[in-house]
């Protein structure tokens, strides 16, 4: 029999004083992933277990709120965990392109390079003062004065030999050259031509031996000069070292348990020190010789300072260089160059040492930043180079090979189920690297524990985002949105990210309202401003019904014709409508036939419940007589197309009443997919469903006599508007639950449906008797149709 549904199933309401609270401002924040007790296990193996390869894949639907509640849990978790190293990247002395990276404790990072600036500034002022004292200035011009005491001494005494000999040592463009004198005077080319043959070969021989004295002078000079300037440089040294050995003595002192620290401040030692000539006085003192003191630089790449506990980092989009940095390039003079303190860091540096989350649909739009990702997490290390795309020619520059920097990392991707399988298959790397999946439901029972979860959920967010707190009712009005998302009166829904958009909104309205503390009236605002934002087509479509130019009667019977119901998805909003659906029998041998399937305009799901039709008509009426006859179903006005068998028991009903000519009474819609045994089946979106046809009935005026027959399966679905409640508490529409066909086809007529005799034969006066007999009637028709052809 047919169950009319009293107004207390039609929802579960929280009963008054529920909670033991007055707002939510008594209760604490908390980061407790909330009814999530085998995805929040799983987590907790995923950050406990240190071997390789532990990296978590957290599958559920979008909108959850995983990040969300991920990222928090994890940050109170993690609070006592130790915060990670500092990373720096510094030059490298002895391979210039390939900058060295040095860790510090949390913090030193950036006390290192303040220390590095003010050395560098301390180096330009200390180095300069000491080669600008008289001392310094002395000492170098004694010795610069020796050396050219000595060069005068022997070139003048060559000079005076040279000219005993009869020639003059000449100092020309091109160097030292000796020239025979005539009468105090250097030859002339004409002179020379003039002297005897044997003169000018005696003259020859003299020169070649003065020549050769010449070249053994000058060498001796320029072993004199070297000599000299590796005196000045040692000199220069000395000055240096003293000047300098005091800062780097106590910088040193600063980090002596960091031996990289000690090895590349000794490195910067030793290269102040060959870098002396740009501090030394020029010779000439208009000369502007300044020292390139950038490679003494820091590059601060992550600075954990301020950081408290293991790092949390969500990253939005999982780029290339998002994950892992980049090397930026400068353009000078039309060249393009870069720098090691051109290096930034990624999300995988700020993350290194606590944990990365991602959605893994984003990451696999990037390709190369996956198999990136992937070797990173192999070999532990993380590399800051050009991606591909510079690699084929973007940028002309001599580039950086930074030292990798170890990485300890828990990556945590967030994606569909689908996304997980297809990973799983189609990456051989995906399972040995993500080994705990974390499966996040889209529901949790609705018991009390739980829905004082969704209230400290409620405060949770109040206290983050300094929303307006809610009351008591207006938490419970929360818990019951909670179960219509779910569309289950003992389950509550955890798309939190859904609930928390509705708690945001009902603080909105509180303020307009001139409130300080949420109220349900406020939260039902949200719902139906909400509602009012996205109904439009919702509102059109009930005009076109109102106006007539959509058929839908709510009143009256008519054989062949029922109310089916129909549920429409516009991205954020889903409602339900009344689409009449109609059924023409005749004869014939083409059996049931849906014009929707004829003209491909059916999903598979639809064409599925038309074959189960088939079944049971076949299994009700032809097991002692042939099944003949054709039958057209259609949804009128359907243009749009339509999937899903909920319709399928509403098309037999049709049929019904077409082959007994029983009217429908059309102020009752149905829903409910049927098997092949006639049993009613449950269907989804029921509650729209309902609310949809109650709209039409109500603005057309109720009249006490409508409502809508569901499956009873369905009855722990329902979690009605307020208004359909409160109309079928008043009398003026009704739900009806039902198990079988017989039970809707009871209902929708008046007339008993019928149980067939050990023959197979119904009663007079049923529905299956009269559609019985009208089967017979077509078959014995067609029959004698074909014997007279």
């Amino acid at each position: 029999m047919p169950i009319e549904l009293a107004p207390d199933k039609l929802c579960h309401i929280c009963s008054q004083n529920h909670f033991n609270f007055e707002t939510t401002a008594d209760l604490p924040g908390s980061a407790k992933i909330i009814g999530q007790p085998r995805g929040t296990r799983a987590i907790e193996f995923g950050i406990g277990i240190k071997s390789q390869g532990y990296n978590t894949y957290v599958l559920g639907a979008t909108g959850t709120g995983r990040a969300t509640a991920i990222e928090r849990f994890l940050q109170d978790r993690t609070r006592q965990e130790p915060a990670p190293s500092d990373w720096i990247y510094v030059h490298n002395f002895t391979v210039p392109h390939q900058p060295r990276a040095i860790a510090f404790a949390a913090g030193r990072g950036a006390a290192f390079k303040d220390k590095m600036a003010a050395l560098i500034d301390q180096l330009q002022i200390d180095l300069p003062q000491a080669f600008d004292t008289d001392a310094y200035q002395e000492e170098i011009q004694g010795v610069r004065q020796g050396f050219e005491q000595k060069q005068t001494e022997l070139l003048q005494n060559f000079q005076q030999k040279a000219a005993e000999q009869g020639f003059a040592l000449l100092n020309t463009a091109s160097g030292f050259t000796l020239t025979p004198m005539m009468d105090g005077s250097p030859m002339t080319p004409e002179a020379w031509q003039q002297l005897p043959v044997e003169k000018r070969r005696e003259l020859d021989d003299t020169r070649q031996t003065l020549g050769g004295e010449l070249e053994n002078i000058l060498h001796q000079l320029r072993e004199t000069e070297a000599n000299t300037q590796q005196t000045i440089k040692q000199i220069d040294n000395e000055v240096a070292q003293k000047a300098i050995q005091h800062l780097f003595v106590q910088l040193k002192s600063e980090y002596t348990a960091n031996e990289d620290v000690q090895i590349y401040l000794e490195a910067v030692r030793q290269d102040v020190l060959s870098q002396i000539d740009a501090f030394a006085p020029p010779v000439d003192k208009e000369a502007d010789i300044q020292m390139d003191l950038s490679r003494y630089q820091v590059n601060l790449l992550v600075n954990n300072g301020q950081t408290s506990g293991a790092p949390v980092i969500i990253e939005q989009n999982p780029t290339y260089h998002n994950l892992f940095g980049r090397i930026e390039y400068e353009m000078h003079g039309g060249f393009v160059s870069t720098h090691f303190t051109n290096i930034k860091c990624g999300s995988l540096h700020w993350a290194n040492g606590g944990y990365l989350i991602m959605n893994a649909n984003e990451l696999m739009k990037n390709p190369a930043a996956w198999e990136a990702l992937k070797r990173a997490l192999k070999t532990k290390e993380i590399f800051v180079q050009p991606s591909a795309n510079m690699d084929s020619g973007q940028v002309v520059a001599k580039s950086l090979d930074p030292e990798a920097i170890p990485l300890k990392v828990k990556i945590i991707l967030l994606g569909s189920p689908s996304m997980y399988y297809l990973l799983f298959s189609r990456d051989e790397d995906f399972g040995d690297l993500f080994k705990v999946r974390a499966d996040f439901d889209t529901f949790m029972p609705r018991d009390d524990a739980h829905e004082a979860e969704y209230a400290q959920f409620v405060a949770t967010l109040c206290h983050e985002e300094g929303l307006n707190h809610f009351d008591r009712a207006a938490v419970e009005k929360m818990v019951e949105f909670g179960s219509r998302l779910a569309d289950h009166q003992d389950k509550l829904s955890t798309r939190f990210g859904m609930v928390a958009d509705l708690i945001r909104e009902a603080s909105y309205w509180t303020e307009v309202n001139g409130r300080t503390t949420v109220t349900a009236a406020d939260v039902k605002q949200a719902l139906d401003e909400r509602r009012y934002r996205a109904n439009s087509v919702e509102k059109q479509m009930q005009e076109h019904i109102l106006e007539g130019s959509r058929f839908i009667a709510t009143e009256g019977a008519v054989v062949g014709q029922v109310n089916g119901l129909t549920v429409l998805d516009t991205g954020d909003y889903a409602f339900g409508q009344p689409s009449r659906i109609t059924a023409r029998t005749f004869m014939g041998e083409g059996g049931v036939v849906h014009i929707e399937r004829e003209t491909e305009m059916s999903g598979p799901i639809h064409d599925k419940g038309l074959l189960t039709l088939r079944g049971y008509l076949g299994g009700k009426y032809a097991q002692n007589q042939p099944l003949t006859l054709t039958a057209s179903l259609t949804f009128e006005q359907n243009y749009g197309g339509v999937d899903g068998d909920s319709a399928s028991s509403t098309e037999i009903y049709a049929l019904f009443s077409s082959l007994s000519g029983i009217p429908i009474k059309q102020g009752i819609a149905v829903t409910g997919s049927v098997n092949q045994l006639g049993k009613i089946q449950p269907i989804g979106g029921v509650n729209e469903k309902i609310e949809g046809f109650f709209d039409v009935c109500q603005a057309r005026g109720l009249t006490g006599e409508q409502g809508v027959m569901i499956p009873a399966s369905n009855m722990d679905n329902l979690m009605l508007r307020e208004d359909v409640v409160t109309a079928v508490k008043s009398g003026q529409f009704h739900i009806w639950t039902i198990e079988t066909i017989d039970e809707g086809i009871e209902l929708l007529t008046g007339v008993p449906a019928g149980v067939a005799d050990e023959s197979g034969n119904y009663p007079e006066g049923t529905v299956h008797h009269t559609v019985q007999k009208r089967l017979l009637e077509l078959a014995e028709e067609m029959k004698a149709f074909g014997s007279e052809d």
